[in-house]
């Protein structure tokens, strides 16, 4: 292979690299100015409290919810970018105080509806919310 080529793929490849590096680190930043911003939008959950609150409370044996392991249940609907929507449960409004409000009470915002009552604490609804508004 003639030198010219050599270092045309030489520069090829670092300029691959390059992009490789820097759509890892956008994706990085991306992911946590997400999390950031879901805390905060929360009043104060921690994303990583609620993923291990989803765990305890078996969220996943009825709900497919990205980033949980085993979280693949068919019963309720999949909470694939719950964050983005624009209710819960079709009739409350998408923000933090509705969201809490629905995973704490889900027989009292709507009787008779297929989430049961898990005696969701006030914090662990705060860390869940946080988690949930991760999922865009």
């Amino acid at each position: 292979m003639p030198a010219s080529l050599k270092w045309l793929a030489l520069l090829l490849a670092a300029s691959f690299l390059a992009a490789m590096t820097a759509g890892a680190a956008m994706y990085a930043e991306t992911r946590a100015r997400t999390r950031v911003m879901a805390e905060q939008v929360s009043g104060g959950g921690t994303v990583a409290a609620g993923r291990a609150a989803i765990a305890r409370y078996g969220c996943g044996s009825c709900h497919v919810i990205s980033g949980i392991a085993g979280a693949s249940g068919s019963v309720g609907p999949s909470l694939a970018k719950v964050a983005v929507r624009v209710t819960i449960a079709g009739r409350l409004p998408n923000d933090a105080e509705a969201m809490m409000l629905w995973l704490r009470h889900p027989q009292a915002v709507a009787p008779g509806n297929g989430m049961p009552e898990q005696g969701v604490t006030r914090g662990d609804a705060r860390d869940i919310t946080a988690y949930l508004y991760t999922l865009k």
